[in-house]
């Protein structure tokens, strides 16, 4: 187990985000962290100001909680921030190399503090490695305050974290560091090594290249101007040619990840699942986060596949989920699973097309009010006024369809958005809606343009 360290402050006249000096062996992510909440980078959504973080750090009371989010974004930064905050004994477990040995360790030395009136908090990084009776060893402390509970993980607490630990602290959500944030970062790196500057479009690849991860931003910095030293300026050439293949590999930030993307989309919407299978084991290999790629393969669910098979976007989302329980590289397996069967799946932007069809119309349109007849009368005035009067409730009709009925606003002509592709099960969906059509009978009924 890891205890916080007490190191010596800063110099009065040092700027307060440069390393101490009593860090310099260690690598720069680490020498720059963070020593005052203020000089924390992003996460302005838990730290601006009214934000949840932000009023727990002003409150004075500390709570437990889980912090989830990427690697590199400041988890154990703000755990240590807030031991410092609140005056209190810092404790750090690694669930990697960790167990209930170290618990115990912990939960002594809190004991031992809280008879001196001071406060602990445990900070136990990767809290998702531990099992459930490691996670559970917890709890009773939790409970009787002996110390404040502070949890990172990587990975969705919903399906990592027992549910009685969860349920005793607040979960709190992580975002990777945007491109401005990284520059500021890298800017910092920069002063604080006295190294080389790099050009906007070096700057912009290396940012690319770190994907929201602080740490990787820097010490890859780190790393370069020990490669480069003596360069004023590192251009784009002189950052592949140290990176070498690792930069061209995972280029976030670059077109070839984009057209990579596109090259699996396109492939899934023109049904070839080898040449899919393809692009998703290049984009896996090249280092994108696979939870990237559920997201693309949902939305090629629904935009691409839509009604002619609704199994499509169940076998996306479980697929999403499965990756989540499973992570890499067991998860992957089912992610191509689900690149094939999307890529095999009759296709339909029915739905897509109809929705933009009626964003459109909206747009353009005037707001009409909704007709009487449709409107809801929970009160007797509503009812005295006409709202639901005339309503001609469906179940009660022919085949519970209330044939001729209008559900359009009043005055407007009445509107075929959705027009059904001859494929999949929107071959039995276009006959029923033929049938409906029919029924309604409205000679005014005209298809969207």
């Amino acid at each position: 187990m890891q205890e916080s360290l007490s190191l010596p402050l800063d110099p009065p006249d040092a700027p307060p985000h440069l390393a101490s000096k009593a860090a310099l062996g260690a690598p720069l992510a680490e020498r720059l962290r963070p020593k005052t909440l203020d000089e924390v980078v992003g996460q302005d959504h838990l730290l601006g100001a009214g934000q949840p973080l932000r009023v727990a750090f002003e409150s004075g009371q500390p709570h437990s909680m889980i912090l989830w989010g990427p690697p590199g974004v400041g988890k154990t930064t703000l755990a240590r921030l807030m031991a410092q905050a609140f005056d209190a004994q810092f404790l750090s477990i690694s669930a990697v190399l960790g167990g209930v040995k170290d618990i115990r360790e912990a939960v002594d030395k809190a004991l031992l503090a809280q008879r001196n009136g001071l406060r602990t908090i445990v900070f136990v990084d990767e809290v998702h490695r531990f099992n459930k009776a490691q996670q559970d060893a917890f709890l009773p402390h939790v409970e009787s305050g002996l110390f404040t509970f502070i949890g990172a993980t990587t990975e969705n607490p919903s399906f990592e974290v027992n549910a009685a630990l969860l349920s005793r602290a607040t979960v709190h959500v992580l975002r990777s560091m945007d491109d401005e944030a990284m520059a500021q970062l890298l800017a910092r790196g920069q002063e604080a090594l006295q190294g080389a500057a790099l050009t906007p479009e070096a700057a912009t690849r290396l940012i690319a290249y770190a994907d929201g991860d602080a740490r990787r931003l820097l010490n890859t910095y780190e790393t370069l101007t020990g490669m480069l030293k003596g360069r004023p300026l590192i251009d784009e050439a002189a950052l592949e040619k140290s990176l070498g293949e690792q930069l061209r590999r995972y280029d976030k930030g670059g077109d070839q990840f984009y057209d990579t993307i596109s090259a699996l989309h396109k492939s899934v919407r023109g049904s070839d699942p080898d040449a899919a299978l393809y692009w998703f084991v290049r984009m896996v290999d090249g280092g994108v986060d696979p939870r990237y790629i559920t997201r693309r393969l949902i939305r090629m669910a629904s935009e691409d596949i839509g009604l002619a098979d609704p199994r499509a976007l169940r076998m996306a989302l479980d697929a999403a989920d499965t990756y989540e329980r499973l992570g890499t590289p067991e998860g992957e397996l089912t992610l191509a699973q689900c690149v094939i069967y999307l890529a095999m799946a009759p296709k339909s932007n029915a739905a897509y097309k109809a929705y933009k069809a009626v964003r459109a119309w909206v747009k353009q349109d005037t707001t009409r009010p909704v007709p009487l007849h449709l409107r809801n009368a929970p009160t007797k005035l509503m009812k005295n006024l006409g709202f639901g009067q005339d309503y001609r409730y469906a179940h009660d009709e022919p085949d519970a369809v209330a044939a001729g009925e209008n559900y359009f606003p009043d005055g407007m002509v009445p509107q075929a958005f959705y027009q059904p592709v001859p494929r999949g099960l929107e071959i039995k969906i276009g006959e029923r809606l033929t049938q409906l059509r029919e029924l309604a009978g409205k000679p005014g009924q005209v298809k969207a343009k």
